[in-house]
């Protein structure tokens, strides 16, 4: 009989990416158009859908393990599952509804930035209208039915809202009267929108959270600690919202989040290892796979992954996409093989083959969070994909 560790390894691809692929130029033109007031969005939706059999056909050329529509009708990663939800709002906000703590707000004030288009709850939450169906059924009809399994669809985290404008600016008073109340319904949202997705065939799920990286830096520890907020009550919080949406979920949904420090057109924001949440995030979240930034040394050493408990995996993302330097193989097998080490020896000790068998490479992140991409070509994209399906080969056979 398979153990856990070994049932689980069956459920996991050795050559992953995060989501978001480059757009062609005439796509980063129309969508540019479309915000500009110069197109519409049938028009701008139609050139999305001729470009999606592309990023198929790269991510199949490359050999990647999963599959993803690339993020191609979203202008930022974080965009889909609130802007659809009734009770949810799209508002121009100020920087003063933001909470200071946020690592980028200093960022944003040297940009210029006054104002950031966001979400604000101004009615009680409802899911009434399938959110990703549509991206979904287009990806499944460009594959064959055995690929199915592997499509991933990746949706902002639920409590990314939260951690972004707090309890006093996330949601109208005169709704919901605490937290409490404002997830619970937010948490139902989120629960029938991946059970309709999973009942259209999707059994990989990613949320994207830069959250858990933020609570890695100090800056923002230190700056909540200023203003009196309890952050590790807050981390206790978000990570009882991801529970809740992910309880009793199907045996064959495979369930992941990827967090990273930022990728704004290759930028990121905040630096820290991850030795302040690898507990907690790896032992207490209830999910599958966890996409971890470890791209350079502002992701601190790979010693938390010994809080890896059977059963669980993690894909490590040890290619940048912040640039077009192409990394080196062996260096991302030594850091394979040192990761597996430190599993092996972690909490609780296993076999090293066991170990290795919970870990998958990838990407740090996605090549455009937002849709004007980060700093590197679609040729130097290709190569970094390829070199994530040459390395898991060497490693993994």
């Amino acid at each position: 009989m398979a153990t856990e560790t070994q049932q689980q390894t069956k459920r996991c691809a050795r050559a992953h990416h995060v989501g978001s692929l480059l757009r062609p130029q005439k796509l980063v033109e129309k969508r540019t158009a479309f915000h500009a007031g110069k197109c519409s969005e049938e028009e701008l939706r139609a050139l999305e859908d001729e470009v999606l059999p592309q990023f198929v056909k790269l991510q199949k050329d490359v050999g990647m393990g999963v599959i993803t529509d690339g993020e191609v009708h979203r202008a930022m990663y974080t965009h889909g599952i609130y802007e659809a939800l009734d009770g949810m709002s799209i508002v121009n906000r100020p920087l003063n509804e933001f909470m200071p703590y946020l690592p980028y707000l200093q960022t944003f004030a040297a940009m210029g930035v006054e104002k950031w288009t966001s979400i604000y709850c101004t009615g009680k939450i409802r899911r009434t209208k399938p959110v990703y169906a549509d991206d979904f059924k287009s990806l499944k009809a460009l594959v064959s039915p055995e690929d199915v399994p592997d499509i991933k669809i990746t949706i902002c985290g639920p409590a990314w809202m939260h951690l972004t404008h707090g309890s006093e600016y996330a949601y109208d008073h005169s709704v919901y009267r605490n937290d409490e109340e404002y997830f619970a319904d937010l948490v139902t949202a989120f629960r029938e929108e991946i059970q309709g997705l999973y009942e259209l065939g999707c059994r990989r799920i990613q949320f994207d959270d830069p959250g858990f990286c933020f609570f890695c830096s100090e800056s923002m520890i230190s700056a909540m600690e200023d203003m009196g907020i309890d952050h590790e009550k807050l981390l206790d919080k978000h990570i009882s919202v991801y529970n809740a949406i992910t309880a009793n979920r199907p045996a064959d949904l495979i369930v992941g989040v990827h967090s990273c420090r930022g990728n704004m057109r290759g930028i990121h924001f905040v630096e820290g290892g991850y030795d302040r949440v690898a507990k907690k995030l790896l032992c207490d979240v209830d999910v599958d796979v966890y996409y971890l930034e470890y791209d350079n040394d502002r992701a601190g050493g790979l010693e938390p992954l010994r809080y890896l408990p059977p059963g669980k995996h993690v894909v490590l993302g040890l290619v940048t996409t912040k640039s077009g330097a192409l990394e080196s193989l062996e260096t991302i097998k030594e850091r394979v093989a040192r990761a597996s080490e430190i599993i092996a020896g972690g909490e609780p000790r296993r076999p090293i083959q066991d170990a290795l068998g919970q870990l998958s490479i990838s990407p740090q992140c996605g090549f455009a969070s937002v849709f004007e991409g980060n700093p590197i070509t679609e040729e130097e994209e290709k190569q970094k994909l390829g070199l994530v399906v040459e390395a898991a080969r060497a490693i993994w056979g």
